[in-house]
């Protein structure tokens, strides 16, 4: 029996890599003769970088980059071959701040631009990002102004600095000091997100409360990314809208502006990169799932995506979660969770790995009884 592992992370207790080594040793001490693979996906937020890299063979780097608020933070990335694997959170991200350092008007994305020119530096042809976990609502200035642009005020004093409260005040981007490695390298954004930059679906109206924005700075925050569009159309550095420019805070929109990125699907890119269509052929079972699965699951997030690739290649798909909010998921021919849905996450996080064993070490009693029968 082939069985393909090809799990997300277990948000806040699993990376995708360790949920797959978990799972695999369950599988084999069920079904000792089976042909196991690991393929650990993400779709843009957190793992990305790891699983990306171990997919292209690559190997791990660090560099020293400046947090949301200015403090030097260690930041890892990805490299293989001619490509660079980013995530913003590792510069730019939540999991960097205390809850109550959390304030989008004076987080900052400088620490992304300064990983995007540490991996220009190494001479790469393409960088893939992951832009998931931001703390910020700077529309990508921040990387911008550590990318060489530079931004003047509306009486063109020289603004430095940029953070969510100041995009109000930006009356023109001067590119020409910009980093030059740019414009010869392809950039990719990798991202499950596809909110519009600006209105009630937008970058601060769903995901700045959650980064620590208030009722009085929500619309300072609008204001500001409003404004930044407008000077990016006036300048010629974009020309429309697009779904997803509003996500990260508007890194969605700074990168197609500042280093001509090219958004994509981060589970359609991971797929892609992991070469998952090429290890799932005749196999028996993919096996994918999450930290907790519910109603979004089924609506483009990664794991059913990897459940759609295993349909168009005639592969039943299985999905083991942690927890199941909900009970129909008609995209996999079996849904399991390791724990009632009612379980307060406190409870699992410290029993994460014992609690997907064993349900692992069941799954795969219930499909090799499966596999005996078809």
């Amino acid at each position: 029996m082939k069985i393909v592992l090809a799990p997300d992370k277990f948000k806040g207790s699993l990376t995708a890599e360790r949920a797959a080594e978990i799972e695999k040793a369950a599988i084999l001490a069920a079904i000792p003769d089976a042909e196991v693979l690991c393929v650990p996906l993400a779709d843009g937020g957190e793992g990305t970088v790891r699983a990306l890299t171990a997919a292209a063979g690559g190997q791990l780097v660090t560099c020293t980059v400046r947090d949301p608020l200015g403090r030097p933070a260690k930041a890892e990335m990805g490299v293989a071959g001619g490509t660079a694997f980013l995530e913003m959170a590792a510069a730019s991200g939540m999991v960097l701040l205390e809850k109550e350092e959390r304030d989008p008007m004076k987080t900052s994305t400088f620490g992304t631009g300064e990983m995007i020119r540490a991996a220009l530096g190494r001479g790469v042809e393409e960088i893939i990002i992951g832009i998931g976990g931001s703390a910020t609502v700077d529309g990508g200035c921040g990387m911008a102004e550590a990318l060489g642009y530079r931004f003047y005020d509306r009486s063109d004093n020289l603004m430095s600095g940029l953070d969510g409260g100041s995009l109000r005040r930006i009356g023109r981007i001067d590119a020409s000091c910009a980093a030059l490695q740019i414009k010869n390298c392809r950039f990719r954004t990798a991202s499950d997100v596809t909110n519009p930059l600006l209105g009630e679906n937008g970058a601060v109206a769903v995901f700045a409360p959650q980064k620590g924005a208030t009722p009085e700075t929500m619309p300072l925050l609008e204001e500001g990314l409003a404004n930044l569009r407008r000077v990016l159309i006036s300048q010629g550095l974009v020309s429309s809208d697009l779904p997803g420019d509003g996500a990260a805070g508007g890194l969605g929109l700074g990168l197609r502006a500042f280093c001509g990125a090219v958004p994509e699907s981060g589970a359609q890119l991971a797929i892609s990169a992991t070469k998952l269509v090429e290890k799932i052929r005749n196999a028996d079972f993919v096996i994918t799932g999450e930290g907790c699965s519910d109603a979004q699951t089924d609506n483009g997030k990664l794991c059913a995506v990897v459940a759609e690739t295993c349909r168009s290649n005639g592969v039943s798909c299985v999905l083991l979660s942690g927890k199941l909010l909900g009970k129909s998921f008609p995209a996999f021919v079996l849904a399991r969770g390791t724990v009632p849905p009612e379980t307060p996450f406190e409870e699992v996080r410290p029993k994460a790995k014992e609690l997907l064993f064993a349900a692992a070490l069941e799954l795969a009693a219930e499909l090799k009884q499966r596999k005996c029968h078809a």
